[in-house]
């Protein structure tokens, strides 16, 4: 068996402390990426695994590569001691092959390891559900890569390695020995930098500041003139690419740390439903709902008894959208329509945690209803 260790000259630009809990520092994270000559753990042989450390604030690498097929036995054992002291593993796709191929192995030999009581992340699962809104065309690995503006020195994918891999074993070839560690080496620092792609998942999960709101007039595609606010945001973890898209009304940018949102304001007059319309009266003149209380000084001919549709009161203000009722009282154009919205007193204008949860909501429900 041959280990080779290194030292990486970059660091990863996500914050990996958000990922970790308090009693856990950088050097109790272990990056690890595998390579193998097929699928199935059964039938293929586990040749190379790769791992990075942090260690003094310096990211390291060390990798054990089987330079027979009888060392994968070897290098499985001198990850898993490796790893013993490590709390948090991160990955790419590393639950759906790597791990299971891992344990898989670990049954197969009958050696004592797991990855019980230790946390992770796997980079592909939690960015798989936000691909249309960063604007991949796919997941993997070197695509993100590319989106990110990574360039590898490595040319070869792990499928047209595995032909290289069982050359090297024939031949003990210097030149297949680098190709092959080269390839792992790439992965694993690429996966150092594409670790950044977390912020974008973040960008829903995780609080969002609110620094500045302005009011905005513009005309529409159709020339009318309408109003919006625009929200300007903090995130906790910096985008590694400028994105935008639009959803539920709503337009959001975001590059770096910071990020606008821009949501239509009306100005107009909406109606707020009373629920127990049984304790109203309608009055049909003034088109507006009074309690029986007050209403019962209302002549017979000028009231009639309230139904859930006509149960209201109407109000003439500055109203924000809502896509279920986060702030009270909510107020709707009609009784059937689905959309809505809450006054934006001056009370709010002033409240900052007021505008944080909103501004959280509207992301959320950006991601939530987007087309």
């Amino acid at each position: 068996m041959k280990t080779i260790n290194g030292t990486f000259d970059c660091k990863p630009e996500y914050p990996l402390e958000h990922l970790l809990s308090e009693d856990q520092t950088l050097e109790d994270i272990l990056f690890l990426d595998i390579e193998t000559t097929g699928l199935s753990p059964r039938s293929t042989n586990l040749y190379l695994v790769g791992c990075i450390y942090c260690k003094e604030d310096s990211w390291h690498y060390i990798q054990w590569l089987a330079e027979t097929y009888d060392e994968e036995l070897q290098v499985l054992t001198a990850f898993f001691e490796f790893a013993h002291n490590y709390k948090f593993l991160i990955h790419f796709n590393g639950n759906r092959f790597d791990l299971p191929y891992l344990l898989q192995k670990v049954e197969q030999y009958s050696l004592p390891y797991s990855f019980d009581g230790k946390d992770g992340v796997d980079i592909y699962r939690r960015i798989m559900g936000y691909r249309d809104i960063i604007g991949l065309a796919n997941l993997k690995q070197k695509t993100i890569e590319e989106f990110l503006g990574i360039e590898r020195d490595d040319k070869y994918t792990g499928g047209e390695l595995i032909s290289r891999y069982h050359d090297y074993v024939c031949e003990k070839d210097p030149a297949i020995l680098d190709e092959l560690l080269l390839h792992n080496a790439d992965d694993l620092k690429g996966m150092l930098r594409i670790v950044s792609m977390l912020a974008y998942p973040d960008l829903f999960l995780k609080p969002v500041r609110v620094m500045k709101v302005h009011a905005n007039y513009f005309n529409d595609i159709n020339r009318k003139r309408g109003q919006e606010i625009i929200l300007k945001l903090r995130f906790q973890s910096p985008l590694p690419k400028v994105i935008s898209f639009r959803g539920v009304g709503c337009y959001f940018t975001g590059e770096g740390v910071d990020g606008s949102l821009k949501v239509p304001l009306f100005e107009e007059e909406m109606k707020y439903f009373y629920s127990n319309f049984q304790d109203y009266y309608y009055l049909p003149a003034e088109d507006m709902a009074m309690h029986k209380s007050i209403a019962t000084f209302v002549d017979k001919e000028h009231r009639i008894q309230a139904t859930a549709s006509n149960c209201y009161t109407r109000k003439k203000a500055l109203f924000l959208p809502q896509w279920e009722v986060l702030f009270t009282p909510f107020f709707k154009r009609d009784y059937k329509a689905k959309e809505l919205y809450f006054e934006l007193t001056d009370e709010f204008k002033k409240s900052r945690s007021g505008f944080n949860i909103y501004a959280e909501h509207i992301l959320t429900s950006m991601f939530q209803y987007r087309d």
